[in-house]
């Protein structure tokens, strides 16, 4: 008995540890702090055209920084994205920013194979790689260079879904926000940061000496690649101090399911020992050591903390949350953890994915 209440406690208070130290980057009020401005290049790779990616692809024009180039990144000029960043060109005359049109097959990673022409011609000191449907807040280059350090390589930022329409755009809400969101920002407090895909801003010189963009292929993500070819320099992967956020809009079960179980696996494959702790991350290890204690009629009152301290985060950092999307999150992430197992591949926007990053079907993907 006492282990298993040692092992409740033990999960408590990880939970409640995380929630906090996210919650304190969103409690800092200090201002951004004066730095040098060097060149700052953005890519963003576009294929296909969602329901709010002609509004996020047009926040990448209001950002206040005031020295930087957009280079648009497409595989095929058919592409439906196309003319729209056309139009968006077309009406900020003023701005510095290019279409580029082709891809070059350097790795298995279709997003990569459409970025390498962008990072061929890019000129910036740093390069950030943002995805099409991340929404850029007007200071996004001044939140990044705000944490580079002299030992940073690299600066990215876990997504937070808004903007999420019926029961499972909340649910995927939940995944990224009080959930994988947290544990990111919670991870960089403790200086053990990890990359993620959504945007990644690359000190140039560090991705070169890496092997550049073909070395990002060596994982089943560039983000996992990313954590490694930075450590592996004995340099840190720094978050940003408030996450980005992402328009989630309308999903169904299916896509809910597909892409977290895509990302679990991309975890497993980087990360085999951590993910294999993910089991222990939701309230059910917790639950079920009460139970086996003997203290059964105290369940209640431990979801209520539970999900407090999951709300309590979500109302500091200004995140949108309904309950019910948080318990069947956590209905599904057992289920997710176990079938992660079955094996290491995955679909991503009709590619076929491999273990090693291996493209089984050549198709471009954002």
């Amino acid at each position: 008995m006492i282990v298993f209440v040692c092992v409740l406690g033990l999960l408590v208070g990880l939970h409640l540890s995380t929630a906090a130290l996210a919650a304190w980057r969103y409690l800092r009020q200090a201002p951004l702090r004066a730095t040098e401005q060097p060149f700052m290049t953005l890519l963003r790779p576009v294929c296909g055209l969602d329901r709010f990616d002609s509004e996020t692809l047009e926040s990448s024009f209001h950002l206040t920084y005031p020295h930087y180039e957009i280079l648009f990144c497409a595989a095929v000029a058919d592409d439906p994205a196309v003319a729209e960043v056309k139009r968006l060109i077309a009406k900020y005359p003023d701005a510095n920013a290019r279409l580029l049109i082709g891809e070059d097959r350097i790795t298995g990673n279709p997003k990569l194979n459409n970025l390498a022409k962008g990072w061929a011609q890019s000129r910036g000191e740093w390069v950030a790689m943002a995805d099409a449907n991340l929404l850029l807040m007007p200071n996004y280059f001044e939140q990044i260079l705000h944490v580079v350090r002299p030992s940073t390589g690299l600066v990215t930022s876990p997504p937070i879904g808004i903007r999420a329409d019926g029961l499972w755009g909340n649910v995927e809400a939940a995944f990224l926000n009080s959930f994988q969101g947290r544990w990111q920002l919670a991870a960089d407090q403790l200086g053990r940061g990890f990359a993620q895909g959504k945007t990644l801003c690359w000190r140039r010189d560090v991705l070169e000496n890496a092997g550049g963009l073909v070395a990002l292929g060596r994982d089943l993500a560039e983000d996992v690649a990313s954590t490694k070819a930075v450590r592996a320099q004995g340099l840190n992967v720094q978050l940003t101090r408030r996450a980005f956020c992402q328009p989630i809009g309308q999903r169904g079960f299916r896509a809910v399911w597909d892409r977290q179980l895509r990302w679990s696996r991309v975890r497993r494959d980087g990360f085999l020992g951590l993910f294999m702790l993910e089991i222990m991350l939701g309230p059910w290890v917790p639950a079920l050591c009460l139970i086996v204690s003997g203290l059964g009629l105290w369940l209640p009152l431990f979801f209520a903390i539970w999900y407090g301290i999951e709300i309590a985060l979500s109302r500091v950092a200004g995140w949108p949350y309904t309950i019910a999307a948080m318990i069947l999150r956590d209905i599904l992430m057992p289920a997710l953890w176990v079938v992660t197992w079955a094996r290491r591949g995955f679909e991503w926007r009709g590619s076929a994915m491999d273990a090693g990053g291996v493209l089984q079907t050549p198709k471009t993907a954002k």
